[in-house]
């Protein structure tokens, strides 16, 4: 049996995957990260970039969840994944890997010259706006706009209670608006993907790492 240390352990997603996690034969939950043979992190960017040093002083591959770093913190983890493997992702749902994929085969196809909205809308007590997934989707976009079809993108946000993450990407100009949409319903498929990636981590090189190095 593996073991996994999460960080944030008392929050809102990691109480998700220590719940997960107990009716999972794979893994059993260690209070230390010297005893863990994998680290799951959903934080905040100040517990996140201490957790980094600790994992490269004791070898251990690391999932990041957590949302809002600097573009400096950022490249702190980048340096850590020259010494440990490293999987960062700000959504890590089999579902928001899959509506990646219907865009970039967009983008793959269009030849019109249209802009992009990013909607996205979150719950109250979300911290951070825009949420890091719809910075990652913008990311995405600008690295598969090839042939440079789409002219501008902006990211809307919205923070309704109750709502644990709708994302919504529309491609429009004069004549179509092209939508694609991904609604989580629950925390239950963010805390399964993290699970599902660190069954993989143990024994990888280092390196950084995306959901597309582990999801089909």
């Amino acid at each position: 049996m593996k073991t996994i240390f999460i960080n944030g352990f008392s929050g809102k997603m990691g109480k998700t995957i220590n719940n997960l996690i107990l009716d999972d034969e794979n893994f059993e939950i260690v209070k230390t990260i010297i005893d863990s043979d994998v680290v799951i992190d959903f934080s905040r960017p100040e517990s996140t970039i201490s957790l980094v040093q600790e994992a490269k002083e004791y070898k251990k591959p690391l999932i990041i969840g957590t949302t809002g770093f600097t573009d400096i913190e950022l490249k702190q983890i980048e340096e850590a994944a020259n010494e440990i493997p490293i999987m960062l992702s700000f959504n890590m749902s089999k579902g928001i890997f899959y509506f990646k994929k219907n865009i970039k085969q967009f983008l793959k196809d269009n030849s019109d010259s249209m802009k992009c909205l990013i909607s996205e809308t979150h719950h109250t007590q979300k911290v951070d706006a825009p949420s890091g997934t719809a910075i990652e989707l913008k990311k995405f976009i600008e690295l598969n706009n090839n042939e440079k079809y789409i002219s501008s993108i902006e990211i809307e946000s919205k923070r309704i209670l109750d709502v644990f993450g709708i994302h919504e990407v529309t491609f429009f100009n004069d004549n179509n608006h092209i939508s694609f949409k991904h609604e989580a319903l629950s925390r239950k498929i963010f805390a399964d993907g993290a699970i599902s990636i660190a069954k993989s981590m143990i024994g990888i090189p280092p390196g950084m790492y995306t959901t597309q190095d582990f999801f089909r």
